[in-house]
């Protein structure tokens, strides 16, 4: 019998292989300020995971630059991100529902409109949902650095991951990426440096500082002041 390495290869074979996931799927409780904001909102906000590719312009009723985020977390630094470029479409992906009730009470209090929200595995969202060349920047922050060695292979930036990317982001668009663990920052480094048609923003061909677009979290903060470091990587698709 033939062994698959890969989803890709499998497919083709007529093969099904379980997805390695970059992500636990914690069920929290919602409060009750975030379940009501849900119940408000998400008939506005929130988007379908399907197989056919969304059609931003219908989605937003308007064509604008999209910015998409994975794995926004409680999706405050999201919001702010929206809230300061109006002229941006922005999309958010997560997985979890205390995280996805959050930002939509905070885009609520803030009154942003140019904000909508999967609940979904990125990975299958950017797949079938996304349409090819449509996105203008993908951001991820902070995601799982997966430590233990042997969890290596669960951490989101791998080069097939990368290359879907490529594919949903028009050229001339970004790729930012930012961490607080080194060895994920080196990781993320090596990979996208060895990606074929990415090219290194940053005139060292390493680390950028952190863009002014990208909100100071707290949690930066407090990282700050016990002196860890937070290292931001931005690569172009220039084909």
């Amino acid at each position: 019998m033939r062994s698959h390495t890969d989803l890709a290869s499998a497919e083709a074979d007529g093969r099904y292989i379980r997805p390695i996931r970059s992500f636990v799927k914690r069920e929290g409780r919602l409060t009750k300020g975030q379940a009501a904001a849900f119940e408000r909102q998400w008939p506005r906000l929130g988007l379908q995971y399907s197989n056919t590719p969304l059609v931003l312009s219908e989605i937003f009723a308007r064509e604008a630059e999209t910015v998409l985020e994975i794995g926004f977390g409680m999706g405050h630094s999201l919001v702010a991100m929206a809230a300061a470029a109006p002229a941006k479409n922005f999309i958010g992906i997560e997985v979890h529902g205390p995280g996805i009730g959050a930002c939509l009470l905070e885009a609520e209090v803030q009154h942003v409109e140019n904000l909508r929200l999967f609940q979904h595995d990125a990975v299958e969202v950017l797949r079938n949902t996304i349409a090819a060349d449509s996105l203008a920047t993908v951001q991820i922050f902070f995601p799982d650095p997966w430590h233990k060695k042997r969890h290596h292979k669960r951490r989101l930036i791998q080069p097939d991951f990368v290359e879907l990317l490529r594919s949903r982001v028009k050229v001339g668009g970004i790729l930012h990426l930012a961490t607080d663990w080194q060895p994920y920052a080196e990781h993320m480094l090596e990979v996208l440096s060895g990606a074929p048609k990415w090219r290194n923003v940053a005139a060292d061909q390493g680390y950028i500082p952190r863009p002014a677009e990208r909100p100071l979290t707290k949690f930066e903060r407090r990282g700050e002041r016990l002196g860890h470091g937070v290292w931001d990587l931005q690569f172009e698709r220039i084909v």
